[in-house]
């Protein structure tokens, strides 16, 4: 055990940020923070490490262990340059390296016992120094402001010249090679481009200490955590796996627990009917036996209603039309900016019921491709064709068209009359605008809260083509999850700009992966397009030839891997037809066993043997064909 919170609680004034938390971390051990916008993740972490003060309960650090934290803002100041300050992170790694040369040195003029005495001091501070990594820190403060994006140009500039951007990654540098028994990383990858969240993964991966990471990026947690924590209903609830398996459970645990309430719920209901009942004869016997219930009703603990998104929130995109099977065809698109050539001979296509991520690094072109396509940019060269009976919605966080003066609920329903307020109120309520924040004027909007509601009121207006620049940003993990859903189950065609890898890898069917040389396809997800990339590391240790002939070898795209890749996508659709086929048997199995155990606790069923024998029966029958289903199921995806 590396870290013990127990009964920790926390409050602001009279708002309760948590209450009674209490978790252990293990040694070794990599754990997510997880929960909605101001549920208290960054502030749990802040009171972990001493920053903020708790109002009851106790944090306790292993014996010498030692931790190191990274805060979402930076504001460090230090005299010297960037390299320097991540340089001096260890100083007791540099001051040993200073005694073993002061030895060294010694060791030219002493003879005898001294010398003797003064190789066995050197040689025990040798392996001291070996044994916290000296002889490779100074390829480690290197390597790791490299891995975190910074070139060897950047090392001797001054930390006082920095952003406060540049400012957390160096901080996160420095963090990293002091190498703490337990990290706790708030937002650590606010900063970073997708190569530097790559490298980070990575190094996170193989990390030997105890990680504790809150961050919204869920396919970074997915690739770097083995436990969950969630901070719901102010306490803390515990799950083993990454942010999937924790999704998959909090489902489930969801569903349980909402049917245990629901139980509950009639069986006191019941015994408050009885109670009632035996009141109302009005004689001493059935009052002392009221009076006996009531006591056995007031034991019980009452299970509280989980909290979860209402499900009238599901967010249903339905075209209004639907558009031909060419929905969108780029031939040869060339742009420039003040000379600067940003595209050049850009071709692809989109075919109606594609959902289609575009993809690339900073400042490649993305979204510049998306305003050449809805007219906002000229094009310098080649053409764009849109498909017969196309009609396009687009979002691209620079909101027009809004009355000033309107109220958010206003909007929305001038937009939309036929929406009844209730609807109104949840699809405002799934883009994070609840209760009075309805009434807000949208004047007094800031971007982010222009951006949401531009989204909500696109995913109702009925385009058979969404065409979407960075849809996740401002929302938080509930929201996110809403739009994945809308967009799975939307009949239209999508095409997007996202750096959010998971909600490419939980909607898009194809990915298009701009590059200097043009486009390169995937038909797939995220997780298939990691698996077919080729890996182009530049990281020092490659030399620049390496690195090119890499870079061409990824290149080199021919027919046949385009072949490959459509024979693999049929493929791998034909098993996720095959796996749905089986998961909806297997829900139907599973609804069949629920009804058989409900008549199981009909007191009529308990007394009637025969039909007992026939329902234990069809149960033990059930029970094999689900055994069968759910190895099946395991076969599909053990292929």
């Amino acid at each position: 055990m590396i870290l013990s919170v127990s009964d920790l609680t926390k409050s602001f004034g009279d708002k309760v940020v948590f209450k009674d938390l209490s978790f252990q971390i293990r040694e070794h051990e990599h754990v997510a923070i997880v929960g909605n916008n101001g549920c208290g993740k960054s502030t749990l972490l802040k009171v972990i490490v001493g920053e903020e003060p708790a109002d009851s309960g106790s944090v306790v650090f292993a014996k010498d262990s030692t931790f190191g934290y990274l805060a979402q803002y930076q504001d460090a100041d230090y005299p010297g340059t960037i390299y320097e300050y991540v340089y001096h992170a260890r100083e007791d790694i540099l001051l040993m390296e200073d005694k073993l040369r002061e030895m060294e040195s010694d060791m030219k003029t002493v003879g005898g016992d001294d010398l003797a005495r003064l190789m066995d001091s050197y040689q025990k501070l040798s392996h001291e120094y070996m044994l916290y990594g000296g002889d490779s820190y100074l390829s480690r403060v290197g390597g790791t402001l490299k891995g975190l994006g910074f070139t060897e140009d950047d090392f001797d500039k001054r930390m006082s010249e920095v952003s406060g951007g540049q400012k957390t990654r160096v901080a996160l540098s420095r963090l990293l090679v002091t190498n703490p028994d337990l990290l706790l990383l708030d937002e650590p990858i606010n900063h970073l481009d997708l190569r530097s969240i790559e490298w980070l993964e990575n190094f996170l991966v193989n990390y030997s200490g105890a990680v504790i990471i809150v961050a919204h990026d869920r396919y970074f947690l997915d690739r770097t955590v083995t436990r969950c924590i969630d901070l719901s209903d102010q306490r803390a609830h515990d799950y083993k796996g990454n942010y999937s398996a924790f999704m998959k459970q909090k489902d489930l645990f969801l569903l349980t627990r909402e049917r245990e309430f629901e139980k509950q719920q009639k069986k006191i209901e019941h015994e408050k009917k009885v109670i009632e009942k035996l009141e109302s004869f009005n004689r001493e016997k059935s009052i002392k036996r009221a009076e006996s219930r009531k006591k056995v009703l007031d034991k019980i603990e009452v299970i509280e209603k989980p909290k979860e998104a209402d499900k009238a929130m599901r967010l249903s995109l339905s075209p209004l039309s639907s558009s031909g099977k060419d929905v969108l065809t780029v031939t040869d698109l060339s742009k420039s900016f003040d000379g600067t050539e940003v595209l050049k001979d850009i071709s692809f296509e989109i075919k109606r019921g594609e959902k289609v991520a575009l993809i690339g690094d900073n400042g490649i072109g993305k979204s510049t491709v998306l305003k050449i396509i809805n007219d906002i940019f000229p094009a310098d060269s080649g053409s764009v064709r849109i498909g017969a009976g196309v009609t396009i919605g687009y979002y691209d966080q620079e909101q027009h068209g809004f009355d000033e003066d309107n109220t958010l609920f206003d909007e929305m329903q001038g937009a939309y009359p036929s929406l009844n307020n209730t609807r109104v109120r949840n699809v405002l309520a799934a883009f994070l605008f609840r209760d009075d924040e309805v009434y807000k004027k949208i004047r007094d909007l800031s971007g982010g809260e222009r951006g949401r509601i531009s989204l909500a009121k696109l995913m109702l207006s009925g385009a058979n083509f969404l065409i979407l620049d960075e849809p996740t940003n401002h929302l938080d993990m509930d929201s996110k999850e809403i739009l994945e859903h809308a967009i799975n189950n939307y009949d239209g065609t999508v095409l997007y700009v996202s750096h959010d890898r998971y909600f490419v890898n939980q909607t898009a069917s194809r990915i298009l992966e701009l590059r200097q040389d043009g486009i390169h396809q995937y038909l797939g997800n995220y997780d298939y397009y990691l698996k077919k990339r080729e890996e182009i590391r530049t990281d020092f240790g490659i030399s620049k030839k390496n690195a090119e002939e890499t870079m061409e070898k990824a290149s080199a795209g021919s027919a046949d891997d385009w072949k490959k890749q459509k024979e693999e996508a049929r493929a791998r659709q034909k098993k996720e037809r095959e796996a749905k086929r089986i998961e909806e048997e297997i829900e139907k199995k599973e609804a069949e066993k629920e009804k058989i155990n409900e008549e199981f606790s009909d007191p009529a069923t308990a007394r009637n043997s025969a039909r007992l024998n026939e329902l234990t029966e069809k149960l033990s029958l059930l029970d094999e064909e689900l055994k069968k289903l759910y190895d099946d199921w395991e076969g599909v995806y053990g292929e």
